[in-house]
């Protein structure tokens, strides 16, 4: 939100400091976020207003080119007026110009030779396009009173006259503040919320710009309107102006503003509806009354329904979508942007007039909010409606934009105002007297609570309570609806005090605590991951339905039972993941398109899964302790969130160099990364053949602590790969870090001081057993003396015949107190072979 210094002016009493900093420190007293203070650019040299006297279009060259005689006052025009490539002269300058939106006549700012722009952009008399440009005809941008760099700054008739100085015209000594306005004070999107913020950080009186606004008692309708749904619009507020003239420039005051506040002034009736937005915080909407068919009704879309919004793109509408509506469908999508079909034309015949009808409705902000995320369709209007409008403005919104369109466009206020639906009415609040002295530790000054509710405009009242101590009852004003308990207003009472006063005291930290062992195993997890190659990402944690279709998950996959967020961020995506593979591979989808092929990410994080049947959530109240049976039920109603890891790799995993071809991603490097996470939890994983969507079912890995499945790793299945546009042979792994048992992270090692006997043995089995049984079976049967079995080759081939294959162990036997004989390693080994192949068929390649 950015304002200028002097609209604020306008409703706080006396003179503010004259240091825009000083102004930026008292809202940061009160709890606001300051983004910037913007001062005026410094621009020194002559800077004038100029009017175009001719304009001469230079066609020969590849863009559109002007070259305009401008009069600049008799002080600064050349008297001569001589252009080497001819031209009227006689007391003008010589500019040239490529903008378009200006004609003769018009009033325009000149920045004369010598003159210093913005930026350090020095003007001089230059020979350009076949003339000489004696100075430059500038844009707002170039200024630095606004971001339109569309076309030059046009001057409203009679602001000034050719010569005077611009700078006072333009207001360039005008600071602008730029807040960052949080959620829950949308009040402050607007002058009147901040300059009410600013007194009472000043200790000023304020001066409500609604106040000023008479609005008068009409008995009749300005244009019928029905509320089909009064959930979402609680109230809708119309009031017509008829015979107002669209060719009507803004007045230059207005202009100014708008351009100060980061708009872009556009016609009359625009600029009148976002002024009256900015000045009190209701968004207005005009229709060309012409064009409505019938009365208005807000209501949802049905299904099949599309809307050509104001920037002509054509929206398919959802369900939940809130609509302004007449006989003809969909007119605009409420509290977000307006619709084509009754939009009033930027350009009209001379003497040609309109009717307008002027919208100021109250939505539901969470509505509000949805629709403009669906849509991905972020307006002034949506940002303010989202954060709660006052909901007694709509009148008094529409009564003073109609009032600006006549005073300025010479329309007719239309007798009647339609004014259907009612304003929520805020609930009285009670709160002990004493409560923030002592939330706050800090005795304040006698009459300092009822003071500061009362400048955030609640109207108060005293009560004493049943212990016979002071009870404030004070009810919030309509722009407040955010405070509706006691501790709202303590905390408003706070702020306006200064938070900087109340005592700031460390706890003392109980000593001898650090880390949890949950805590150091997943930094553990993540410094390897790292140290393995792997990139650390935070994906976005929200899935929506399609990728379960994507990834080919049955209809009763338990990873589709999600919980489903209120207000999501993305309309599309409105749940929260049950596993981390959707956000990585979106990551992995993200870096490929800006030209990473080679891509190793890893994620560790939370994942929701909620329970199959649901606990009812508890809503205990905050005046009293929960009870040790509603503290029962939260646990049991929030859905289990444990901790999982996953990895995605694709592309070289060992990049081609001098010394060899380099090797791609695969499976292995999936299983590799499991392994390595299991290791530093402290644990050895058993790797075993398994299926599991978005897996390919002959490439896909079970990870198991003991007998028990903690994760999968493999490669993707080829229609995953496709549907989500992914890489070939993209590989990915995740396991469930909570189901992996914690170990002592230090354990003693058990070292035997006698060699080790090394035997091998080569086992033929069937292609279809895997080999994760035989090595099972071969550590079981090998007892206690066993201790490493290690896979060192497979071969399949004519000498072990078809659908068979060679696997080859190597077997380490080591005993603690003695050295092992060879009789009592093969009687070892003869063991293992034997339950090797009693389990799997495995034989003793000959």
């Amino acid at each position: 939100m950015r304002v200028p210094v002097s609209w604020l002016a306008d409703h706080v009493e006396g003179d503010l400091p004259a240091d825009a900093d000083e102004i930026g420190e008292a809202f940061v007293r009160v709890g606001l976020e300051i983004e910037d203070v913007h001062r005026a650019e410094e621009i020194t040299g002559p800077l004038v207003v100029g009017r175009v006297l001719e304009i001469t279009e230079l066609t020969e060259f590849k863009k559109p080119i002007r070259y305009c005689r401008v009069d600049v006052g008799d002080e600064h025009n050349d008297p001569a007026g001589d252009d080497p490539a001819g031209g009227t002269g006689g007391g003008s300058r010589g500019i040239v110009c490529g903008a378009r939106n200006f004609v003769v006549g018009d009033l325009v700012v000149v920045a004369l030779p010598g003159s210093v722009l913005p930026g350090g952009f020095a003007i001089a008399a230059r020979k350009t396009y076949g003339h000489v440009s004696d100075g430059m005809i500038a844009s707002a941008r170039e200024l630095g009173i606004g971001s339109d760099h569309a076309g030059i700054l046009v001057l409203p008739e009679g602001t000034a006259v050719p010569g005077d100085d611009a700078r006072p015209v333009l207001g360039i000594d005008d600071p602008v503040i730029e807040l960052n306005v949080t959620p829950d004070r949308g009040y402050c999107f607007s002058v009147r919320g901040l300059a009410r913020e600013l007194a009472a950080s000043l200790g000023r009186d304020f001066t409500d710009p609604a106040a000023r606004v008479a609005v008068p008692a009409e008995a009749a309708e300005s244009w019928p309107v029905r509320l089909d749904d009064a959930e979402g619009c609680p109230r809708f507020v119309a009031r017509r102006v008829t015979g107002v003239d669209p060719n009507a420039p803004s007045p230059w005051w207005l202009r100014r503003r708008l351009l100060a506040a980061g708009m872009r002034p556009i016609s009359l009736t625009v600029d009148v509806t976002n002024y009256v937005m900015i000045e009190l915080g209701q968004p207005l909407h005009a229709y060309d009354a012409s064009r409505l068919q019938g009365p208005i009704v807000v209501r949802r879309a049905r299904a099949g329904e599309k809307l050509r919004t104001l920037d002509d793109a054509e929206r398919a509408l959802d369900p939940d979508d809130l609509l302004i509506t007449d006989d003809s469908g969909p007119i605009g999508l409420a509290g977000v942007m307006g619709g084509a079909s009754t939009e009033i034309p930027e350009t009209h015949e001379p003497g040609a007039t309109i009717d307008v009808l002027i919208e100021a409705a109250h939505f539901d902000p969470a509505t509000i909010a949805r629709g403009a995320r669906r849509h991905k369709l972020p307006s002034e209007a949506s940002r303010r409606f989202e954060r709660a409008v006052d909901a007694q403005l709509p009148p008094v919104a529409a009564e003073r934009a109609a009032q600006l369109l006549v005073e300025h466009g010479g329309g007719t206020i239309v007798a009647g105002r339609t004014d259907v639906g009612a304003a929520p009415v805020p609930a009285p609040v009670r709160m002990a007297l004493d409560l923030p002295d002592r939330t706050a530790g800090v005795a304040y000054a006698r009459g300092a609570t009822v003071q500061r509710l009362t400048q955030i405009g609640a109207t108060v009242e005293l009560e004493t309570g049943p212990d016979g101590k002071g009870v404030v009852v004070a009810t919030p004003p309509s722009w407040r609806p955010d405070l509706t308990m006691a501790a709202d207003l303590v905390e408003e009472v706070l702020r306006l005090e200064g938070l900087d006063v109340i005592p700031s005291v460390l706890p003392s930290a109980p000593a001898g605590r650090g880390l949890t062992a949950a805590q150091r195993r997943r930094r553990a997890v993540s410094r390897a991951l790292a140290e393995a190659g792997y990139v650390e990402v935070l994906p976005f944690p929200f899935v929506g339905d399609a990728v379960w279709d994507a990834f080919g998950l049955a209809a009763d996959d338990v990873r589709r039972r999600t919980v489903t967020v209120v207000n999501p961020l993305d309309a599309e995506r409105g749940s929260l993941a049950t596993t981390l593979l959707p956000g990585l591979l979106d990551a992995v989808v993200r870096n490929r398109s800006r030209g990473l092929d080679d891509v190793a990410l890893f994620h560790v994080g939370q994942v929701v899964l909620p329970h199959a049947q649901p606990v009812a959530m508890p809503e205990p109240g905050v005046r009293v302790r929960p009870s040790a049976a509603e503290y029962a039920q939260i646990d049991a109603a929030l859905p289990a969130q444990p901790q999982h890891v996953a990895v995605v790799v694709d592309g070289e995993r060992e990049p081609r160099e001098r010394w060899g071809p380099g090797r791609e991603a695969g499976w292995a490097d999936a299983v590799e990364a499991a392994r390595l996470v299991g290791r530093v939890a402290g644990v050895e994983l058993r790797v075993t053949k398994g299926e599991l969507a978005p897996f390919h079912p002959g490439r896909t890995a079970v990870l198991r602590v003991g007998d028990f499945p903690v994760g999968h790793a493999g490669e993707l299945h080829p229609k995953v790969v496709e549907a989500l546009g992914l890489p070939p042979r993209t590989c990915a792994m995740e396991l469930d870090l909570d189901l992996v048992p914690l170990t002592d992270p230090r354990p003693v090692p058990k070292v035997s001081p006698y060699p080790p006997v090394a035997v091998d043995v080569a086992l033929v089995t069937p292609d279809d057993v895997p080999v994760a049984d035989v090595a099972d079976a071969l550590e079981e049967g090998g007892g206690e003396l066993l201790e490493e079995v290690r896979l060192f080759d497979v071969y399949s081939g004519a000498q072990v015949g078809e659908g068979r294959r060679s696997l080859a162990f190597s077997l380490r036997f080591r005993a603690d107190d003695r050295t092992l004989t060879s009789e009592e390693a093969n009687a070892a080994r003869d063991a293992a072979v034997a339950l090797a192949g009693s389990r799997t068929g495995a034989e003793l390649r000959g």
